[in-house]
């Protein structure tokens, strides 16, 4: 069968390119290799996204009386949080076959592999196409320590099918998905313990964010251990699991019920055999120049399979990208500000440089800070735990980095990642009107901070 594109892969990137390609009248090919929505949808973004939507309604429910609600007493189905889980997840599967539906694109429920370079074989049969884009993602990364194969060690997409509400939890990794979980099952009651290689969790954030957090997540009684390397996994007789680590020459033991592997996801070229179309790729993805080309004409590749930035919305405009690139277009899209948030409770948001990568490339630049305690909407929410930090470039006062902990973090990070892209600088930002009472106050008060 021939199309004008093949799309090998179904997440965000996979399927936002090949509706775009459609409505822009090519004949599309897409390969479905897991559950429509990839990762995202299935394992990632979005079930755990309605886990934190429910523990946070928990953890408040926890503190009723802060907000006048005497003896109240409330008890949790656990099923029913996974079911509501499943309901999201399926609703916002068929909404995207609908959409691949309607844009006539022709979805092929089977994994996809490379005969030549134009063309790929799946259940069998042979497809082709003149121009083909690889978006398969990645997949969890695992430390090679001894135990880690064990059966009673999961990984994020294990752990977000689980039936039960573990009694306590040990995770090894304090980057994002680590944090996340770690947030989650301490608001349904879990007893939690986080394991981070690093000297602090959340290595890509702004370190301040990143102390901050720990500091607010350990008052709420999740231990947090960094600069500890995890060396064993064993279970004892009791069938609880041991973790074995070292931390400050000496070696520790933790031990739970229950444990989550979060060390990071890998590019998933597994399966693909790229070498019969000559692409070159190494463990750390695919390689792609600016506008996603592979060192084959006509192959491109988007998302976590290049080994990126490996978020959603990144493999989505990486694939706008590349039909941009078809077609000779030149697009004004800043694939250097990134908003990216992980939502523990509080929430962190991120975008632009930190000051460590500002130091490192020697820019020169000044920062305004301001704290959600003085912020009215955040008081009167129950969220005073949180700050903004602005990095503005000290010669003409752009605006290049924001790093955010708090209620609508994530919200704001964008809402700073908007005001970078306009090329907004220090001056012009104190002139906007900032809507009061809102939590986008700290966006101003920071700025008016900065010197």
């Amino acid at each position: 069968m021939k199309t004008d594109l093949i799309v090998i892969g179904a997440g965000p990137g996979g399927y936002e390119t090949a509706l775009e390609a459609a409505k822009s009248g090519r004949s599309v090919t897409l390969f479905n290799g897991g559950a429509l929505g990839g990762t995202c949808l299935n394992e990632g973004c979005i079930p755990t996204k309605c886990l934190v939507a429910d523990s946070e309604m928990i953890a408040k429910f926890k503190e009723g009386d802060k907000y006048g609600i005497e003896e109240f007493t409330f008890s949790i189905d656990y099923n029913k949080i996974l079911e509501r889980k499943r309901n999201v997840t399926e609703t916002l599967q068929n909404g995207i076959l609908m959409m691949l539906n309607q844009a006539k694109v022709n979805v092929v429920n089977a994994k996809a592999s490379f005969k030549d370079r134009n063309t790929v074989i799946a259940d069998g049969e042979e497809y082709s196409a003149d121009q083909i884009i690889i978006a398969t993602g990645s997949v969890s990364k695992s430390l090679p320590i001894p135990g880690h194969d064990l059966e009673c060690v999961m990984d994020s997409t294990r752990l977000l099918n689980l039936e039960y509400i573990p009694a306590s939890l040990t995770i090894i990794g304090g980057g994002v998905i680590g944090m996340e979980f770690a947030s989650i099952f301490n608001n349904l009651g879990s007893k939690v313990t986080v394991i981070e290689y690093m000297k602090q969790i959340l290595p890509p954030f702004d370190s301040d964010i990143a102390k901050r957090l720990k500091q607010s997540l350990s008052k709420k009684g999740i231990k947090i251990i960094t600069g500890a390397a995890a060396k064993e996994i064993r279970q004892n007789e009791f069938y609880e699991i041991e973790v074995v680590y070292e931390s400050k020459g000496k070696e520790e033991t933790v031990v739970s019920s229950d444990l989550l592997m979060a060390v990071g996801r890998t590019p998933n070229v597994g399966g693909l055999n790229l070498e019969a179309a000559g692409i070159d790729y190494s463990t750390k993805g695919i390689a792609v120049d600016g506008d996603m080309k592979t060192n084959v004409e006509g192959i491109y590749a988007i998302g976590d399979v290049t080994g990126k930035t490996m978020l959603a919305h990144v493999a989505s405009f990486q694939g706008q990208r590349a039909l941009n690139a078809f077609e000779g277009i030149a697009d004004k899209i800043r694939m250097d500000i990134v908003p990216a948030a992980v939502f523990t409770s509080p929430e962190c948001g991120m975008a632009g440089l930190t000051e460590e990568e500002c130091k490192r490339s020697g820019i020169d630049f000044t920062t305004g800070t301001s704290f959600f305690r003085a912020n009215g909407k955040a008081l009167a929410m129950g969220e005073s735990e949180g700050l903004c930090k602005l990095i503005f470039r000290k010669d003409d006062g752009l605006l290049i980095g924001a790093h955010i902990m708090g209620a609508e973090a994530a919200d704001l990070a964008q809402q700073s990642g908007n005001l970078m892209n306009c090329e907004a600088k220090l001056a012009e930002i104190k002139d906007i009107i900032f809507g009061h009472p809102t939590i986008s106050e700290v966006i101003l008060s920071a700025a008016r901070a900065a010197k």
